[in-house]
């Protein structure tokens, strides 16, 4: 089962395109809605996604947490290790 997508509330993202066609994302966070979702490091992994449509207030872009976390085989992690060691290299 997929899980909830968990939407960043207290933030404010827009886009800014320059006349040479570079462009800066502005973004702005309540504090109190990042210390809500960090993790037990002190981190917050957020994704940047772009609005269909632009909002009337000039908002572009909105943030969604990212809480993926790639499982781990130890299996294939015992045998990497394994295939690390055994390589004769010359230097």
């Amino acid at each position: 089962m997929a899980k909830e997508t968990t939407f960043i509330n207290k933030c404010s993202i827009k886009e800014h395109v320059f006349d040479n066609g570079d462009s800066v994302l502005n973004m702005a966070v309540h504090v109190d809605e990042l210390i809500i979702h960090k993790n037990g490091d002190g981190w917050i992994n957020l994704s940047i996604c772009k609005r269909r449509e632009k909002s009337d207030k000039g908002v572009t872009h909105y943030a969604k947490l990212n809480d993926y976390e790639p499982k781990v085989d130890e299996d294939s992690v015992k045998e990497e290790l394994k295939s690390d060691s055994e390589d004769d290299l010359p230097f």
